[in-house]
């Protein structure tokens, strides 16, 4: 099946790509402002692939000195449009977070179990603190608690794709956060 032109199933431009990139800057000087006496112990923990975009973004804004390293967590199945709350880390991180301040950033947090387990997992670890920097919150998905100290944009219940947020992992690279109409979208096989 021949990709489709995300045109053809875009129903709306939920996110415009000045209004992330602002966003972005402001969560950016925000962490630097509640860092700025974290003396070299702040790290970002990336959740892979999604948050790529934002991570990147999002740490060219950050004035205090920090250090980055990546987690890989599935939760979905192939082509689902849910999560089905069993996450597994499928790459662990490489650095020892003991007594570092740590934030965890995501693109999304849906119904929070995924970033749930996550956290659980990296709280053994004995960070000094551990904080979550999403930059979409779907809150009235939520089914698990998770502590949001870092939004970027609350949204609706939309399936949304772009700037990191894939539909079977094509559409990554664009701009802007999009809403899909499930209607005209037609599954990569």
């Amino acid at each position: 099946m021949k990709l489709q032109n995300y045109t053809d199933f875009l129903s709306e431009t939920l996110i415009e790509p000045a209004a992330l990139q602002k966003r972005v800057a402001e969560l950016g000087a925000e962490i630097s402002r509640d860092y700025a006496d974290s003396d070299g112990t702040l790290i970002l923990i990336c959740i892979l692939r999604g948050g790529v975009p934002f991570l990147v973004d999002l740490m060219r804004h950050i004035t205090v000195p920090h250090m980055v390293d990546f987690m890989a967590v599935s939760s979905y199945g192939a082509g689902a449009r849910e999560s089905s709350g069993n996450a597994r880390i499928t790459m662990d991180m490489q650095t020892n977070i003991k007594d570092k301040h740590a934030i965890l950033v995501e693109d999304i947090i849906d119904s929070g179990h995924t970033i749930a387990s996550v956290l659980e997992l990296l709280e053994t670890r004995q960070p000094k603190s551990l904080r979550v920097c999403s930059l979409l919150d779907k809150s009235e998905r939520r089914e698990a608690v998770v502590p949001v100290h870092y939004c970027g944009f609350s949204i609706p219940n939309k399936f949304v794709f772009g700037y990191g947020l894939d539909l079977d992992e094509y559409y990554r690279n664009l701009p802007f956060i999009g809403v899909v109409d499930l209607e005209k979208y037609k599954p990569v096989k």
